[in-house]
């Protein structure tokens, strides 16, 4: 039976979490800040976080635009307690990943890389 694409979406985040133990979470949302897909902790609001995420995604690419700096790649904020990376994922989504403090970025940027091109053929 073929997977709907819900589900691939889906397995695409959770092949993401499991390929690197220091992401907690991800998701997929719409460029309007709507979740499509979602493998996020269950203490985190899905909806509250896919709004923000699509804010903050927003307003980066007005001020990369306002700074000369061209087409933006990602956002991500980083805390006390890990990191926020927003990434888009096709013309019409981006991609939500949270990861602890100890996360290796480097790896993680590649890893977000990888799952947002093979998003962005689902979307």
């Amino acid at each position: 039976m073929a997977l709907t694409k819900q589900d691939q979406i889906t397995n695409v985040l959770r092949k993401l979490q499991s390929s690197t133990p220091d992401i907690e979470g991800a998701a997929v949302i719409s460029m309007e800040g709507l979740i499509i897909a979602s493998s996020l902790p269950a203490s985190v609001e899905e909806d509250r976080i896919s709004a923000m995420s699509a804010a903050l995604y927003g307003i980066g690419t007005r001020a990369a635009e306002e700074l000369q700096r061209g087409v933006i790649d990602q956002v991500y904020i980083r805390g006390m307690n890990g990191y926020m990376i927003t990434n888009q994922a096709g013309s019409e989504g981006l991609l939500v990943v949270i990861a602890n403090a100890k996360a290796k970025l480097g790896i993680i940027f590649l890893d977000i890389k990888r799952a947002s091109e093979e998003l962005s053929r689902l979307i």
